[in-house]
């Protein structure tokens, strides 16, 4: 299972604080995606570090992604979804630069539609524009020469377009909404922000079977093995996210997760991007969770051989040597049980005897000194 995991934004570990230089010490931890944040807009002065780090994911297996604006209001007015879509045209140009396989985007309030069918038609609208826009971009024939330096621009498919999960009750953006809109809109995935999927579900991902039930959910209703997500900790109150905190200090875990990864996850292509203040530290902390979740399948997986082969080697089949070994077991537990009922009651102990105190020893005289001062009339 390609399974890709890393930091969103250069890590807090990087000394010199620049896309490229996170990039090496992502690599050199091992992380294998890094996921640039606009956050408010794309400054120019970081497009130069944009055309070195598309060089560099060019050249190497790191996977380049990148989020555009955090503030969203593409079913707001007119003037509110044309803002939105400039900022958006801005990290569209800098997806291309950076060699991004993913452009993250979220859509934001309701405004004035209800949820339901209507806003997610007009949603799907605005996003079969934004791929256009991304091919249109990245399918430029013209510039070809202007970009011989940079062969990823002609060669490598365009960005895929991610529609993020949101976290709060009057944002639009519930699995099933996000799931819609993907399914007609093509170029267009889904990314799963497991912390606002537990924050807006009550603290639904619990358990591994919640994982499974919810990739699940998504291959039923949108098909495709390749999937992009965020995990992190989260404070969340009545449905809301508050906001992101370290996985450790949460109640959503990454072990349920790494189970079903390991478990289930065989046919997932998958990227997994750290939100947590801590990023590529608890980027990391997924990796080693998923790799116990792995080593323990094995553990299992070798168990199980080794019991089939027993089997065969004294002429059993695996459910005969199940049966034996239930026997065996059950046996044992009974014969506890009555070697426990046969031990006689212990007696009580008798209170132990209070000894005499000693009798206080008389105290002696003083011996005479033969210094004491108080003998005025002392002849020697």
């Amino acid at each position: 299972m390609p399974l890709k995991l890393g930091p969103a934004g250069v890590p807090l570990s990087c000394k010199g604080r620049t896309i490229v230089e996170g990039m090496d010490d992502i690599t050199t931890l091992g992380l294998d995606a890094m996921e640039i944040q606009t956050v408010r807009s794309v400054q120019p002065k970081n497009f130069d570090q944009y055309w070195q780090a598309g060089i560099l994911s060019w050249n190497s297996e790191l996977e380049m992604n990148m989020h555009g604006p955090y503030y969203a209001e593409l079913l707001g007015s007119r003037r509110q979804r044309n803002r939105t879509l400039t900022k958006m045209e801005a990290s569209m140009q800098a997806g291309k630069i950076v060699n991004a396989r993913h452009l993250v985007y979220h859509v934001g309030p309701y405004g004035e539609y209800d949820p339901g069918t209507e806003a997610n038609e007009q949603v799907a609208n605005i996003f079969a524009g934004v791929v256009d826009r991304v091919n249109q971009i990245w399918g430029d024939a013209s510039e070809e020469e202007d970009y011989a330096a940079f062969p990823w621009v002609h060669e490598a498919k365009p960005s895929l377009v991610g529609i993020e999960t949101s976290g709060r009750q009057d944002l639009w953006g519930t699995v099933e909404e996000v799931i819609e809109v993907c399914n007609h809109v093509e170029g267009t995935v889904p990314v799963l922000n497991m912390a606002h999927i537990h924050a807006r579900g009550h603290g639904r991902m619990r358990t591994s079977e919640d994982y499974s039930e919810l990739f699940d959910q998504v291959r039923k209703k949108f098909g495709g093995k390749k999937f992009y997500c965020h995990f992190a900790g989260i404070e969340h109150r009545m449905g809301n996210a508050l906001h992101y905190t370290q996985i450790k200090k949460s109640d959503l875990k990454f072990e349920p997760f790494a189970e079903y990864l390991a478990e289930e996850g065989d046919w997932l292509d998958i990227t997994i991007i750290s939100d947590s203040p801590l990023l590529e530290h608890d980027a990391m902390y997924m990796l080693q969770h998923y790799d116990k979740a792995r080593q323990r399948l094995l553990e299992i997986k070798a168990r199980d051989e080794r019991r089939m082969k027993l089997a065969v080697e004294a002429g059993m089949t695996p459910e005969e040597l199940a049966l034996l070994e239930k026997e065996v077991s059950e046996s044992r537990d009974a014969d506890k049980t009555e070697d426990a009922a046969e031990e006689p009651a212990e007696k009580p102990k008798p209170a132990a005897k209070k000894k005499p105190k000693p009798a206080a020893k008389k105290k002696t005289k003083a011996m005479m000194s033969f210094d004491d001062e108080s003998d005025d009339d002392d002849p020697f």
